[in-house]
């Protein structure tokens, strides 16, 4: 890994950064190519991207990410250029390209070992595009000897203006490098060769302020260069070339009007300014530029102002912001009880200070707030993985990618999600044969949606398969003794047999699936995220996955309530309404099974704090209060308790691995007082404690499995 002390070690860190957003921009490229914007503009950002990560590599010497990237952007130039039209076949080999291109910087990231065969195989299927126009490698030890012009052959075939076509632009390209440029490690030979890669072009050494050897100081940067480039490129595509090295150095680029007419050998222009020295306050800027040019896979975003900040201080922040928020209610709750006037002073600060606190909450979870975008994008590499190895045609259709969520969500959603893809390419999706025999495309399709729905973020992975073949589930069901064989389950317990631990119904046990590990761990780490999972089919039709999260997991809007002398917490977001009980309101249907009337509807009746094991079930409600919940399936319950506290924040304390993971319970808080309370998520309770009965045997199983 790499010295905390070595001075080249951030820079290092921030290339990787950059080479996540480039990477990022490249997928989001090879999107639009397969979907069919074959525009100039969008190959154009899949070239800049491979050719800036091929730049940056160069500069830290990391030659097989050289090597890698710089066949990758010619084969990308040839299309670019229109000599090559990528077919299905080719772009199935970009994405793959892509996907190893992304192994390769994070290998040299984490200074692992390359994967060098995969390299190899994906070179050759590459060449193979190319033909006979294969180039040879960029040799990293090829040295130039300063001072002298060159004529370096391009990468790209550039045709002779003769032919009829329109001229190839002609630039002329003033660099001088400043002292900060060489502190920094970067060196001028790649930026160089890096330059000439772009077509022909003629460079010179201007050694006119070299001094005398006596008077010669080694740290002063003395050298410039002019570089006269025939092109059929752009002034952005010219300056991603320097993209690292901005504000190190003094640039100036400038198009000739008619290279035809432009002499054989350009004169350096001015430099009025010298490098800065060590010492020196003068900062070496590039000269300006007539139009800003944005940086490639910036995305449009150019005029953004972007600041990275070490995650740790992040976190150090939102841990601060909870114990505000702790130290708010305290002094909330011990203003309250000194018996002060509500039209008190202290309580209007008071009031002034809880908006404070919610403000500044806010303007910490945005902080944390990321697009789920990255997730979707690695989700795009599992579904072609997933569909080679079936042997299927897969499409991964995605909506909703800048649905912002709490970045701690977006990590430990990965595994949950990569499990669900797998599941619906290898269960969900038919085969190709099967597909047409019912009336379908062959290619299949998986989409992949994520919205905000009542302050909770809800992700949905949907297949247009065969559906659940509910029959088969059940017989599974009952053959591994999960159930009794008389059972008479409903379609929705049906589908939930999905979650249990050592279900499968794979025939074979094949590298994606049928050792009955999957969903189950599907259900747990999503309800270690205070989220929920729910499963809608239609068989011949499809199944869609339907996750229900947080948008963070460090505070929470809540309503406090008492159960049999306990205080617990619910979810703000999820009340609708409070009612308190008449005789009049409550009907029974059976023993043990009562619902209230709301407004010309019957809702089922929870008791609290029997379902909770806190108290003996009530047989009378008259005079009980009722919060009435609505669940994401559409559905409202009402459930008793016996009185409400207050609505506040609170801050989310996950609870220890060490603890049961009891149904209904997602976490727990402090309270003003000090006293520790828990969090409930009702749907948890009612899925547990409703008409969907788990046989004894199987909940024993559960519980040992959580030990």
């Amino acid at each position: 890994m790499s010295d905390p002390m070595d001075p080249m070690a951030e820079i290092r860190a921030s290339f990787f950064i950059e080479c996540e957003e480039l990477l990022e921009a490249l997928q989001d490229g090879l999107n639009q190519l397969e979907d069919g914007g074959e525009d100039t503009e969008t190959i154009n950002v899949v070239f800049r991207a491979v050719h800036s990560i091929k730049g940056g590599a160069g500069a830290f010497g990391l030659e097989a990410l050289v090597r890698f990237a710089h066949r990758y952007e010619t084969v990308l130039d040839e299309v670019r250029s229109n000599r090559l039209v990528p077919d299905h076949e080719a772009l199935k080999l970009f994405f793959q390209a892509a996907d190893h291109l992304s192994d390769l910087v994070r290998a040299c990231r984490d200074d692992q070992p390359l994967p060098e065969e995969t390299s190899a195989a994906l070179l050759d299927e590459l060449d193979k595009l190319l033909g006979d126009q294969t180039e040879e490698e960029v040799q990293p030890q090829d040295f130039t000897p300063l001072g002298v012009s060159l004529d370096l052959p391009g990468l790209s075939d550039l045709d002779d203006a003769a032919d009829g076509s329109d001229p190839i632009p002609c630039w002329t390209i003033h660099f001088k490098p400043a002292f900060e440029l060489y502190e920094t490690g970067n060196e001028p030979q790649m930026l160089l060769r890096n330059l000439c890669a772009l077509g022909e072009a003629e460079v010179s050494c201007d050694i006119g302020e070299l001094p005398g050897l006596l008077d010669l100081k080694p740290e002063t940067p003395h050298l410039a260069w002019t570089i006269r480039l025939t092109a059929d490129v752009d002034e952005a595509e010219i300056r991603a070339v320097f993209e690292f090295v901005e504000g190190l150095c003094r640039l100036d680029i400038t198009r000739d009007a008619d290279p035809a007419a432009a002499p054989e050998a350009a004169a350096p222009a001015p430099m009025p300014d010298a490098a800065a020295e060590p010492g020196d306050p003068r900062p070496a800027t590039p000269s300006p530029a007539p139009e800003a040019a944005p940086k490639a896979g910036s995305a449009g975003n150019s005029s953004k102002s972007v600041v990275r900040v070490d995650l740790e201080r992040i976190e150090r922040l939102v841990n601060l912001v909870g114990e505000l928020v702790i130290n708010q209610a305290m002094l909330s709750q011990s203003l309250e009880s000194a018996g002060l006037s509500p039209h008190s002073d202290a309580m209007n600060g008071l009031e002034e200070f809880q908006r404070l606190t919610r403000d500044i909450q806010d303007s910490v979870m945005m902080i944390r707030a990321q697009p789920v975008k990255s997730l979707f994008q690695r989700m795009s590499r599992i579904v072609r993985e997933a569909s080679a190895a079936v042997g299927k045609e897969v499409r991964l259709i995605t909506d909703g990618e800048n649905t912002e969520v709490d970045k701690t969500v977006i990590e430990r959603l990965a595994d949950p999600l990569t499990h669900m893809i797998r599941n619906a390419v290898d269960h969900g999706l038919e085969t190709a044969e099967a597909r047409k025999a019912s009336g379908k495309t062959e290619e299949g399709h998986v989409r992949l949606t994520a919205a905000h729905r009542s302050g909770r973020v809800v992700i949905e992975v949907a297949d247009d398969g065969g559906g659940i073949d509910r029959q088969k589930v059940l017989e599974t069901a009952v053959r591994k003794g999960l159930v009794p064989s008389d059972a008479v389950l409903s379609d929705t317990e049906i589908d939930n047999l999905l979650f249990l631990p050592g279900f499968s119904t794979a025939g074979k046990v094949s590298n994606l699936s049928g050792r009955g590990v999957g969903m189950d761990v599907v259900k747990t780490a999503i309800q270690q995220l205070g989220g929920r999972i729910s499963i809608a089919s239609e068989r011949h039709r499809g199944t869609t996955f339907t996750i229900s999260l947080p948008l963070t997991l460090a505070v929470l809007d809540g309503m406090v309530v008492d159960v049999a002398g306990e205080t617990l917490v619910l979810p703000l977001n999820v009340v609708v309404e409070t009612l308190s009980l008449s005789s009049e309101d409550v009907q029974m249907l059976r023993p043990g099974a009562n619902v209230v009337r709301v407004r010309g509807g019957f809702v089922p009746i929870y008791d609290l704090g029997a379902m909770l094991g806190y108290r003996p079930v009530r047989t009378d409600f008259t005079g009980c209060i009722v919060l009435l919940i609505s669940l994401d399936d559409g559905h409202r319950a009402a459930l008793v308790i016996d009185g409400i506290q207050d609505q506040r924040q609170v801050v989310i304390k996950g609870l220890d691995d060490s603890f049961y993971r009891a149904p209904g319970i997602a976490a727990a808080t402090i309270l003003g007082d000090g006293q520790i309370a828990l969090i409930l998520d009702p749907a948890d309770i009612i899925a547990g404690n409703g008409p969907i009965r788990v046989p004894d045997r199987s909940l024993k199983e559960k519980r040992a499995d959580h030990g």
